[in-house]
């Protein structure tokens, strides 16, 4: 590779950079390593909430002003042709007159300063979905942007590394690629806690401790009795309308049938109407005898 007179490589077209960067990463990926380039779409480089509000803490960095600029123009031509974010680091490869190697390792939040977060966020936040979609309240994500105390890091926590020969603390390729973690957060906005070493899960955790009185019942002093609804309003509510747990348990015993007596056998039962009417017709019979007059 030639160098100009002032030590720097000549420029290379972006259609020539991005063929040989095609190659390089169509390579990577016949060796089996994992391959995500950054695409933008027209001119914003974020659109949702996360997305957008990474770039804009970046642009209040006075350390990163004078080297954004050409980043959001290598990151809108499709150079960051490969980005891995994980816990604490990031790796890239961006597309130059040759394929330049980016890593930044981000120092994981405090704990002291991730409870404060959670705590100012408790029951303020009703879901993940609502968190990772950004429908937040307008003091939750002021406080989740909070510089320096919030959960993006500041420069002091972030180490810069690539492989291009410019001395600056921040190339234009290092540039790009922090413009392109805020894309990424576009689509995957919960690699941001992956990248801070913190449990999204852990904001939503408290919700229930800021509203307390929903988990105790009411105070002794404050039920009411029988009595007392019935003075309230004007009702007549007898005691026994209510069972006790133990009455309803114990069901009273029917009372037991008396047994029938055991029948006599068939040839000694008379009935009685039939004894009956033979009485009555031996006396019927006696009287009209005791009636006829007597032979002479």
């Amino acid at each position: 590779m030639r160098y100009d007179d002032w030590g720097w490589k000549p420029y290379v077209p972006v259609a020539e950079r991005r063929r040989k960067a095609a190659r390089e990463m169509e390579k990577r990926k016949k060796q089996g390593h994992a391959v995500s380039p950054v695409s933008i779409e027209g001119r914003a480089i974020a659109k949702t909430f996360w997305g957008s509000a990474w770039c804009e803490n970046l642009e209040r960095y006075s350390d990163y002003a004078n080297r954004l600029p050409r980043g959001r123009t290598y990151v809108r031509n499709g150079s960051v042709v490969d980005l891995q974010i994980t816990s604490g680091e990031i790796h890239a490869h961006v597309s130059g007159s040759e394929l330049y190697k980016v890593a930044l390792k981000v120092a994981p939040v405090k704990k002291a300063q991730w409870k404060s977060i959670c705590d100012d966020c408790a029951g303020a936040i009703d879901s993940l979905v609502e968190l990772l979609q950004g429908r937040l309240s307008k003091g939750v994500m002021e406080r989740i942007c909070r510089q320096s105390h919030g959960l993006f890091p500041s420069p002091a926590e972030i180490h810069l590394s690539c492989s291009c020969p410019d001395s600056a603390g921040m190339c234009k390729h290092i540039a790009a690629v922090l413009y392109g973690i805020g894309a990424r957060f576009d689509r995957q906005p919960e690699l941001l806690f992956r990248l801070r070493a913190v449990d999204e899960a852990e904001l939503i955790l408290n919700a229930g401790e800021a509203t307390p009185l929903a988990k105790q019942g009411p105070a002794a002093s404050k039920l009411l009795g029988g009595e007392d609804l019935a003075g309230i309003f004007g009702l007549d509510m007898a005691q026994s309308a209510i069972p006790d747990a133990g009455s309803a348990e114990r069901k009273p015993a029917k009372p037991k049938r008396p047994q029938k007596a055991a029948a006599a056998p068939e040839g000694k039962r008379k009935p009685r109407k039939q004894a009956a009417s033979t009485q009555r017709g031996k006396r019927s019979a006696s009287a009209r005898k005791s009636q006829r007059p007597a032979k002479k």
